[in-house]
């Protein structure tokens, strides 16, 4: 007599939902303005959606204010995004007064409000076994403030209430 046994498969390995991080221009800043060239610093928030953390490798990007092209550039080792949460960045650039529309160098000027478009390529690496690396396209467009970044003399008024002692206005900047 023959009896049958069920087998079972093997269980393959476990498929995970990676969702992209979101991009998101939270400030562009005015570091120093000279007569032909401004330096600007732009402050990034990502948001990662996952129940994982994620490492973005590389980052290619494009950042357009009014429709015309502020900076591009490329970065190495950019961020890693722990899951669920957010994480912010800054990358500086400069802008030439000579290629610029003038109702531009207006807003820029009166410190009002520029519409700016954020468009790029980022490698992404989910930190769960059997994820694969991959690249994602991002562009995140709005509406941004133009201000103007507190000198270090404005900075150094600022007291650290808990040991009464000044802030060094010393700031981490990733250049990108």
């Amino acid at each position: 007599m023959l009896t049958g046994c069920k087998t079972q498969k093997p269980a393959g390995p476990e498929v995970v939902e990676v969702k992209e991080p979101n991009f998101n221009i939270l400030s562009i800043v005015v570091i120093q303005a000279d007569l032909i060239n401004t330096q600007f610093e732009a402050v990034i928030k990502i948001d990662n959606p996952n129940a994982f953390d994620v490492n973005l490798s590389s980052l290619g990007y494009e950042l357009y204010g009014n429709g015309k092209l502020w900076a591009d550039g490329k970065g190495k080792d950019v961020l890693l995004v722990p899951a669920q949460s957010s994480c912010q960045t800054e990358f500086r650039f400069s802008m030439n007064f000579i290629n610029m529309t003038r109702p531009l160098l207006d807003d820029i000027i009166a410190k009002r409000q520029v519409r700016y478009r954020f468009t790029g390529n980022v490698d992404v690496s989910p930190l769960i076994p059997n994820a694969d690396p991959f690249t994602m396209k991002f562009e995140q467009s709005g509406l941004s403030g133009v201000k103007e970044k507190a000198t270090d003399k404005q900075q150094a008024g600022f007291e650290n209430i808990n040991t009464g002692k000044q802030s060094s206005g010393v700031e981490f900047v990733d250049n990108w």
